[in-house]
């Protein structure tokens, strides 16, 4: 195709439009992380403060590795930083995708990237004031006698990280669920009916990406599969008052 078709012309345009929407979240990021960073140590200290909550006194966590007190709080803080710009991301990913959607779609975008960011941080929120105290609870009981408990910084930052982006991604659910029945990926019925084959991948889920006890899967499975339903029972709503505009309108 020559560079002077217009799908070729349009090619581009999407690529210059997509390098300007990375370019303004990757600055978003930036300006929140040089905003945090003369706090980097206090936003470590917030974040270990559910693990050191449960080691016997007088023991801390370690690091192991010679750069570590320094990187790893830097690297906290711009997981901060990233939850901080959070909105100015989502809102760029949606912008993105907005011009190919219709125009009731596009009216959606506002409320979806509030809803999202909110989503994720609930889920963030509901990780570190609950999920974290019973699995270090669980980990210290569990912990054999002479056995000195003292986890290394970086592999905690590691698995914060990890839980984190678990249970975010799992709180967004009923946004993934309102999108493909909005976009007629899927039904409201079809839902409904893989309904068990949900649950069942839900601990499956939770099975992979939290620690090996029942607990801490509980807590992933139990509110992936609520949330589901949440999802299902908003769709149901939006769809219904859908065919009621379009039934005034006609």
């Amino acid at each position: 195709m020559a560079e002077n078709e217009p799908g070729s012309e349009s090619f581009l345009s999407h690529l210059f439009e997509l390098r300007d929407r990375l370019l303004r979240a990757i600055i978003a990021v930036a300006v929140a992380f040089l905003a945090l960073v003369p706090w980097s140590k206090n936003i470590y200290a917030w974040l270990a403060k559910p693990m050191l909550a449960q080691l016997p006194v007088g023991v801390a966590m370690i690091a192991t590795e010679v750069t570590s007190p320094f990187f790893i709080p830097i690297k906290v803080t711009l997981l901060a930083a990233l939850v901080l710009a959070l909105p100015v991301v989502l809102y760029q990913i949606w912008a993105f995708v907005a011009p190919g959607l219709y125009a009731h779609e596009r009216r959606l975008v506002t409320p979806l990237v509030l809803a999202s960011t909110v989503l994720f941080l609930l889920g963030m929120a509901f990780t570190y004031f609950l999920v974290f105290p019973i699995v270090f609870g669980v980990m210290k009981t569990f912990t054999p006698e002479g056995v000195a408990w003292m986890p290394d910084i970086g592999a905690y930052f590691s698995f914060v990280v990890n839980m984190f982006l678990a249970f975010g991604i799992t709180f967004e659910v009923p946004i993934a669920v309102i999108l493909c029945v909005k976009v007629g990926i899927v039904t409201i019925a079809k839902l409904r009916e893989i309904r068990p084959y949900v649950i069942v991948g839900a601990f499956v889920v939770a099975a992979v990406v939290t620690p090996p006890d029942v607990l801490s899967q509980l807590l992933l499975a139990v509110p992936l599969c609520v949330l589901y339903e949440v999802g299902i029972i908003i769709a149901a709503i939006m769809t219904r008052s859908g065919r009621a505009r379009e039934s005034e309108s006609a």
